[in-house]
């Protein structure tokens, strides 16, 4: 996944979320203010910890 987290003085801090990375990098060109593109990788993980 991937995310665009806007920063403006007008509107606050605005969060996008987008499945590709090519869908973001458009978006990332029209999105006016301070902007961050991020990915967001998600690990499962291989084995559960067990408390004795």
């Amino acid at each position: 996944m991937w995310v665009i987290t806007a920063f403006s003085d007008k509107n606050g801090t605005k969060m996008y979320e987008f499945d590709t990375e090519n869908e973001a990098r458009a978006a990332f060109k029209n999105i006016q203010g301070y902007k961050i593109l991020t990915e967001l990788v998600d690990l499962e993980p291989a084995f559960s910890l067990v408390m004795i």
